[in-house]
């Protein structure tokens, strides 16, 4: 069971719930409440958070990071920055068999819609899952984090492998909307989960103390 209460986006209560079906009942929430923002917000947004990711990147030579959807906080521009300054920048891609792998970011006009539903991916060489371990710093999307370093994914688990690939030390910041970030209560989690250890939001960032997972 686990216990979740209110807070800034008025959150359905998911008291008593298994882990599971609470995370359920709180995506549905949060894409709700994302559903409704408006496109100028969006747009002020991305520029916000490429302005916060920029300067935590400091001398890394490979991002891995991810194309957003519509609703989420923006990451274009951030790809673009980080390539302008000669990062290599990974992107997930749909591999073959439905496996999830990585590809390298060459510029927006190579991006496509390569399965309906899925984020726009890369064209050219598909890069294993493990490519993740070159990383220097990994930004995830989320739809909420908490102040503990758990973040609540869109539900595949496919970051919490990916993470799982890291070598220790690797920065994993996730991307939330301000009020999206929970600075007192705990978010519903389970062994398979891997804390991050920043949150980035329009308004700043944070460094995080994870919860160690084995």
């Amino acid at each position: 069971m686990v216990t979740m209460h209110r807070r800034i986006l008025d959150l359905p209560s998911v008291d008593h719930l298994e882990v599971d079906d609470a995370k359920q009942v709180l995506r549905v929430a949060v894409r709700e409440r994302r559903a409704r923002r408006q496109p100028a917000e969006l747009a002020s947004v991305a520029e916000q958070i490429a302005r916060q990711v920029i300067p935590l990147i400091d001398d890394a030579r490979t991002v891995a990071i991810y194309v957003s959807r519509p609703t989420e906080p923006g990451s274009l521009p951030t790809i673009e920055r980080l390539s302008e300054s000669g990062i290599r920048v990974l992107l997930p891609v749909l591999g073959p068999g439905l496996a999830r792998d990585w590809g390298e970011y060459k510029g927006t006009d190579d991006l496509a819609e390569r399965a309906p539903g899925r984020p726009a991916e890369p064209s050219g060489e598909i890069l294993p899952s493990e490519e993740i371990a070159k990383a220097d710093v990994v930004i995830a999307p989320a739809l909420l984090v908490d102040h503990l370093g758990n973040r609540l994914g869109q539900g595949g688990g496919w970051y919490d492998r990916m993470l799982k690939l890291l070598p220790p030390g690797v920065p994993v910041w996730s991307v939330v909307f301000d009020d999206e970030f929970l600075e007192e209560t705990a978010l519903p989690h389970g062994d398979q989960d891997v804390a991050v250890t920043g949150v980035v939001r329009p308004s700043g960032v944070l460094r995080l103390d994870p919860v160690p997972t084995d």
